[in-house]
């Protein structure tokens, strides 16, 4: 078993979501989005280091609301940059020497299935780099000033999910080369490895592994979650029993 360190990412500005609270802190079925990722992960023997990664604007109100949760389940607060790279980057100084995999998360992506979770972390255990990623099923359109100008072909055509594995050695040395990648066109960690000329494998999901985004998102995440069976429990569940299910 290899181990692995998981950097949660929570640290955007969520300008699409609006209101006054953040969307990883945003209650879905009665717990904040970011708890709801981590439970997934709290259980599993080989993650050996969890690193939840917040702008500095909500370190006050997460170490007051959540400050015991993140102690129970042993998290490590990590303050982030403006950018997604910025983020990781500074969660990866973190990261022990004795990590062998480390899994980015985005923490509103709280409808995960822990077969999901297995199999991308075996396959990154076997190549390098895995990623979950669903098939598109829409049919896409090129716009330009307004008006369709053709229709993209879906054939093998992807979206990119979260959690995103790789070799702990692979991604420090993906980071490493970011002076040499135009960032601005670079939207998550499996982009900068492909920047290396590596190949990423897929693990294969559906849609249900919803990325909260705008408000409309969190009512369909709580149906995705109902309609899953509950799991049972099989020991202490820790200081947030409050609604998990």
């Amino acid at each position: 078993m290899k181990n692995v360190a998981l950097i949660m990412c929570a640290a955007g500005a969520s300008s699409r979501f609006g209101g006054d609270r953040k969307k990883p802190f945003i209650e879905v079925k009665g717990q904040a989005a970011f708890l709801r990722s981590f439970g997934f992960f709290n259980k599993r023997e080989d993650i050996k280091q969890k690193i939840l990664v917040i702008s500095p604007d909500d370190r006050e109100l997460v170490e007051i609301k959540w400050g015991a949760n993140l102690a129970f389940d042993q998290i490590k607060l990590c303050e982030g940059g403006a950018e997604r790279f910025e983020t990781v980057a500074k969660a990866l100084k973190l990261v022990k020497d004795d990590i062998d995999l480390i899994a980015v998360h985005d923490a509103v992506r709280c409808c995960l299935k822990d077969e999901w979770i297995d199999e991308v972390i075996k396959a990154a255990g076997e190549t390098g780099a895995a990623m979950l990623a669903s098939p598109v099923v829409s049919t896409l359109k090129k716009v330009e000033r307004g008006k369709v100008t053709g229709t993209v072909d879906r054939e093998g055509v992807f979206e990119a999910q979260t959690p995103q594995v790789f070799d702990a050695k692979l991604l420090k040395k993906a980071y490493g080369n970011l002076s040499n990648v135009d960032t601005s066109k670079i939207t998550d960690d499996c982009g900068l490895v492909e920047a290396l000329g590596e190949k990423v494998s897929i693990v294969q999901t559906d849609s249900t592994n919803i990325k909260i985004t705008v408000k409309n998102d969190v009512v369909i995440a709580e149906a995705i979650i109902r309609s899953r069976p509950k799991p049972k429990p099989d020991g202490p569940i820790g200081p947030y029993v409050e609604a998990q299910w």
